[in-house]
């Protein structure tokens, strides 16, 4: 059926204390990817005994978001171009949007709440092409349903904070709405992740996440890839499924106990890499790369502090052919994966760090074309990016009506883009959260339940 939502209002929501004003400078980190806002969803369904009068959630917001600015202040100002495509960050407090919309629809109507096309009525769009100075950090939307169920979403500037700064916003906002007191305060200063004056003038690494990703074969370019429909499935797997994903990983692996087991991660993220190369039916020698999001708070020397805000999270790459992902064993492209995460030292970091302050022109690293479509970095066929929110406070939001009863990423919808979320029930389980092009689904939702199949058939050593 077709989702109508109508905006009611929207009003710029500023600090109700006296901020920081000035030039805030971003890190090489900060601004090295597509950007784009990163957008999330919670659906709420109104207890029974619930008394609080809806026009009154709405004050409460952003009652709450004015409160909760003051510490968090650098979302409310505006990002500006300097030289060079670089970006900086200007702590102006003209504010966050908050928008409030109703819906002629019931939460029943959007099925199990999967993502699909309809969440993006949900979700506040933000228009790129305007002046960038003009784009507000953070933007929030709550839509009320015609039973009395509510959806909250919110989009955050990448370039501002990522997945790990996002979550402890929204959770100190909701414990402000809730009238109890900040819990921990962000870490705002961004100094430890910027580079020397003058940064070394060669990196001590090579930084593969910076080079063009591989193309497939016979194609000089990915937009014809880009053009191609695309939809958005969640898988969701038990927590003995998970479990013999990680035992199938690690079954060469067992008889050595001096080596590390590969983790629920590595495991899950080389299942879904090798079922994307069957359902994309590459040829054997398709060059293949493998995009994974590693956060560098724990592993920079001395580690950053706790509740660093802003961008502490390092691309790096897994390359192998598909052909030897789908012949070999599981452990072989679990493998790939540990040896990408394991390069991530603290030397390695500052190693990056130098090699982009020494890049003159930052745009050909931001894609226009997503700053444009709002969609992410392309991960696209024949590669892949399977990001972790596994660690991510992501649930029992709870603003003062009660913890949602489903939350899940907004429209990410940029094909071979992938999440991989705890279970919402707590129980060990995990959902991965797919893009792929529209062709390519139903062979990997096949692949992908099948070898889970195979393996428990076939029988996996448990490791522990």
């Amino acid at each position: 059926m077709k989702i109508k939502v109508i905006l009611n209002s929207s009003c710029l929501v500023q600090p109700s204390e006296r901020t920081c004003n000035g030039c805030m400078p971003l890190t090489e980190l900060d601004q090295a990817g597509v950007l784009t806002h990163v957008p999330t969803i919670y659906f709420y369904r109104p207890p029974q005994n619930w008394l609080t009068p809806k026009d009154t959630i709405f004050t409460t917001l952003r009652t709450s978001l004015r409160r909760v600015l003051v510490h968090f202040y650098p979302l409310a100002g505006r990002l500006r171009w300097l030289d060079g495509a670089r970006l900086e960050l200007d702590c102006n407090g003209k504010g966050a949007q908050l928008i409030e919309a109703h819906c002629e629809a019931t939460l029943n109507d959007l099925g199990d709440l999967t993502p699909s096309p309809h969440f993006r009525y949900l979700i506040p769009q933000i228009n790129y092409m305007v002046p960038i100075e003009e784009i507000p950090l953070l933007c929030v939307q709550l839509t009320k349903f015609r039973c009395g169920g509510i959806s909250l979403s919110y989009t955050i500037s990448h370039a501002v904070a990522d997945g790990q700064s996002a979550f402890h916003f929204i959770s100190e906002w909701a414990r402000l709405a809730r009238g109890k007191p900040l819990r921990t305060a962000p870490f705002l200063d961004r100094k430890l992740l910027r580079a020397g004056e003058p940064p070394s003038a060669q990196p001590r690494f090579k930084h593969a996440q910076f080079d063009p990703p591989p193309l497939l074969i016979g194609q000089s370019s990915s937009e014809n890839e880009w053009k191609k429909e695309t939809t958005i499935t969640m898988f969701k797997l038990s927590k003995i499924q998970v479990e013999m994903l990680k035992n199938e990983a690690n079954r060469t692996r067992a008889c050595d106990r001096r080596v590390r087991a590969y983790t629920r991660y590595e495991s899950m993220a080389a299942h879904i890499w090798r079922c994307s190369c069957k359902a994309r039916r590459h040829v054997h020698k398709q060059p293949t790369a493998m995009v994974i999001c590693v956060d560098i708070r724990r592993r920079m020397k001395p580690p950053l502090p706790d509740k660093f805000f802003g961008n502490a999270v390092v691309d790096v790459i897994a390359t192998s052919f598909s052909g030897e992902l789908m012949t070999r064993p599981l452990g072989y492209a679990a493998g790939k994966i540990r040896e990408a995460i394991d390069s991530v030292t603290s030397e390695y970091v500052h190693s990056a760090i130098d090699f982009l302050k020494n890049l003159k022109d930052f745009s050909r690293l931001q894609d226009i074309h997503a700053i444009t479509t709002n969609q992410g970095p392309f991960y696209g066929n024949p590669n892949i990016g399977v990001i972790s929110w596994m660690a991510l406070p992501l649930q029992g939001l709870d603003f003062g009506w009660g913890r949602e009863i489903f939350m899940a990423p907004g429209t990410h919808d940029c094909d071979g883009d992938s999440l991989v979320l705890p279970g919402y029930e707590g129980d060990g389980s995990l959902v991965v959260a797919l893009c792929l092009q529209a062709v390519c689904m139903g062979d990997f939702k096949k692949f992908f339940y099948e070898d889970i199949n195979e393996t428990k058939k076939n029988g996996s050593i448990i490791v522990g």
